[in-house]
């Protein structure tokens, strides 16, 4: 039994807007584990329906399937860290990025959890890059930006981390507990990177597991260039402003 009283001590948030062809099969998916996983998704408002749909599902998963609802797309970024704020103040010991769209396989949520519930890690990163490069159906040239772009991130930040941009990561409560969720600044790729690069500067343990990342097959991608972007010039920003940043001084909580 968790300590928050639901049951499970781990959530996994799922970030949506127009998943409809996604969303319930995600769902089940993570519901039909081993392991008891609760999920919280956050819509942005989704003209297709997505919210009415985990609405419809909510009756078969009563007290683990909740939704947060948003008035449009306001970022990645932000609706995890209204994802993070809801997950501690429910009392979550593990709480989880994962994509609604299957790129993230359910059944990678076990050895993610595990990574921070019984072998040290206070953050595991679903890792692509960690033993080779392992994408499948993204065309080529995706795949060189997203590796090159970890290098180059690897590079200006000093962080031990093969994916650098990886959204399908694990945070013990400590960690969230510990960054000042407030003054996390990027939306997109970067925030991925601000996270891991933030959590690593207050000496917290990071830990990549191996994952095979599988492209889309339903549903429409919201990559963009502007989101790689903001990525590849916020980590100068990133690097000098962790130089002065108090956000990056505070001592990690104990264990």
């Amino acid at each position: 039994m968790s300590s928050n009283g639901r049951g499970s001590d781990s959530l996994v948030i799922i970030p949506t807007y127009n998943e409809k062809e996604n969303i319930a099969n995600i769902i089940e998916a993570v519901f039909g584990l081993e392991y008891g996983f609760d999920i919280l998704v956050i819509d942005d408002n989704s003209p297709d329906g997505t919210a009415q749909i985990v609405k419809e599902r909510q009756q078969s998963h009563h007290g683990r399937l909740h939704l947060l609802e948003r008035e449009g797309k306001l970022g990645l970024g932000t609706a995890y860290i209204m994802g993070f704020k809801w997950g501690l103040a429910q009392g979550y010991d593990y709480i989880i990025e994962m994509d609604a769209d299957f790129s993230h396989n359910p059944k990678d949520l076990i050895p993610l959890r595990e990574a921070c519930a019984s072998q040290g890690a206070d953050v595991a990163i679903g890792s692509r890059y960690i033993t080779g490069v392992n994408v499948v159906n993204w065309p080529m040239g995706r795949v060189m930006m997203s590796y090159y772009a970890s290098a180059y991130v690897r590079l200006v930040t000093g962080m031990h981390v093969r994916d650098t941009t990886a959204g399908f990561v694990c945070y013990h409560r400590r960690v969230l507990e510990t960054i000042d969720l407030d003054k996390i600044h990027f939306k997109g790729y970067a925030f991925q990177i601000e996270m891991k690069f933030t959590a690593s500067k207050l000496g917290f343990k990071l830990v990549e597991v191996p994952i095979i990342f599988v492209n889309r097959v339903l549903g429409t991608s919201k990559m963009n260039t502007g989101i790689f972007g903001e990525a590849l010039f916020g980590v100068i920003q990133l690097k000098i402003s962790s130089w002065f940043d108090p956000k990056f001084k505070r001592k990690p909580l104990p264990r």
